[in-house]
């Protein structure tokens, strides 16, 4: 088998204000792998230099891969899976266990909050948007050859809440059900709602440690983010 077709595509929203939770991210998903990773940042500006991102940026837009997210099946050449998430997000388990949810009988599969925020703001004064199916998105596992919908026209063009709440597809039934363990909202849900397992993606959606204010969003889970930091960039004795 060509090592291509065995690795595991990831692309990841990046936000130049989230370099560290970036960087924090993608130790953790190679640190606890099984399997071979292909892990992608979604930079804006050389998705703008390709030609394929050309939207304005947006009032309600909180982070520079609010929309980008939905060129991955562009960039998978409608082809084949691949995951989506959030750079603001930790992983402290095996992502194959994520990867081996994939049905072809769903065009997307994510967790399905029913997110209903308390507050109009989040990190740095952001917006804090409600609507249907928030947070879905922030974590999906893609059948890019079901998702051709996702144009670069579409994704350049659609509002943000058609994209967000997935209306390029035929209809909810095309999208499967994820166990919380694999987005897991800090401060907005309780680790012990979870099913039977802890999570496994924790995902600072209100935003996170490496904001001076936020320092200890979280409680003890912040304090697992320095601890995954300060392994990620500790230097070999």
């Amino acid at each position: 088998m060509a090592l291509a077709a065995s690795l595991v595509p990831i692309f990841i929203g990046y936000d130049p204000r989230e370099r560290a939770a970036m960087t924090v991210l993608i130790d953790s998903l190679y640190q606890y792998s099984s399997l071979p990773l292909s892990i992608t940042p979604l930079v804006t500006p050389q998705l703008e230099a390709l030609g394929i991102y050309y939207r304005d940026y947006e009032p309600k837009q909180s982070t520079a891969f609010s929309f980008t997210r939905f060129l991955v099946p562009y960039l998978m050449r409608y082809k084949g899976w691949a995951i989506f998430m959030d750079c603001d997000m930790l992983c402290r388990g095996d992502i194959a266990g994520l990867w081996q949810q994939r049905d072809d009988s769903y065009a997307a599969l994510c967790v399905q909050h029913r997110h209903v925020p308390s507050k109009l703001v989040k990190f740095l004064g952001e917006t804090q948007s409600t609507y249907p199916k928030k947070n879905w998105s922030s974590l999906m596992l893609l059948n890019c050859n079901r998702c051709t919908r996702l144009t670069i026209d579409y994704v350049n063009t659609a509002t943000g809440l058609e994209l967000h709440q997935f209306n390029w597809l035929q209809g909810d039934h095309e999208i499967g059900a994820l166990s919380s363990i694999w987005n897991h909202l800090v401060d907005v849900q309780s680790e012990s709602s979870q099913e039977s397992e802890p999570p496994r993606l924790l995902h600072w959606t209100l935003g996170g440690p490496w904001f001076r204010e936020q320092r200890a969003v979280g409680g003890s889970l912040a304090v697992e983010w320095f601890s995954a930091r300060d392994d990620a960039i500790k230097l070999w004795d």
